[in-house]
């Protein structure tokens, strides 16, 4: 994976290897804001839970990114470099808003299935001519739909997008997250709660931590964090 150079970040005072399983046990607090996109997205690879059942190579939603670097046009056009210099790629998520996963080249490529190792170089070479608008036969689109790195859109079943095997729980967990934090938050006297008691609570519905789910409904919209004496307030947005 390509190296990074060192960069500072808002609200964290300390130096995290991107395989180190120390990120997974700070606090949100520590590290909701950053002031680099792809110091973001290390530090949320190397935050990604860890879920045994379905596995999956760890990803980041763009609202994620949204929720940690203030400058949305700087994050999109950090990420359209880092696509162009084929660091990462993106992915149009089926999740009934319009979502979008970014996941490092080299994990995507090294997933370990029961498709990837013969199909890596396939993929690759349809990618080609698929990107170039070369003739691609319908075995071809067959072979990949069933590896799980292309799914036809519903709009128009000719048209198709990249996937990531091994999503599908994920893409249930991540729009059921979503509602249960929501519905939490929103049966609560002032639709508020703090972050550092929140962050505890474990979900019913979702694989993914709290975190995961916090950072995508701040970058949304959905919820709002207001800083108080004693920390962070996580709040359901307005209307």
């Amino acid at each position: 994976m390509e190296k990074f150079p060192e960069s500072s970040s808002k609200g964290t005072k300390r130096r995290r290897d991107e395989d180190s399983d120390a990120g997974n046990t700070s606090s949100l607090e520590d590290d909701l804001t950053f002031t680099d996109t792809s110091v973001a997205l290390r530090i949320m690879r190397a935050q990604f839970p860890h879920i045994q059942k379905g596995s999956v190579e760890p990803f980041i939603l763009k609202s994620q990114l949204y929720s940690s670097v203030k400058d949305r046009t700087q994050v999109d056009r950090e990420l359209e470099s880092l696509r162009r210099d084929k660091v990462l790629r993106l992915f149009k998520l089926n999740t009934g808003q319009d979502d979008h996963a970014v996941m490092f080249l080299d994990d995507y490529l090294n997933q370990d299935t029961k498709w990837f190792s013969v199909l890596r170089m396939v993929f690759l070479m349809q990618c080609s001519l698929l990107s170039l608008g070369g003739k691609v036969k319908d075995s071809h689109i067959s072979v990949l739909i069933n590896a799980g790195v292309l799914t036809r859109q519903l709009i128009d079943p000719n048209m198709y997008w990249f996937s990531i095997p091994n999503i599908g729980s994920h893409l249930k967990g991540i729009v059921q997250g979503r509602k249960e934090i929501i519905s939490l938050l929103s049966r609560r006297r002032y639709k508020e709660m703090m972050l550092s008691s929140l962050e505890k609570k474990r979900l019913r519905t979702s694989p993914l931590d709290v975190r995961f789910h916090l950072r995508d409904l701040i970058g949304s919209g959905h919820l709002r964090t207001d800083q108080a004496p004693t920390g962070l307030i996580i709040r359901v947005s307005k209307d």
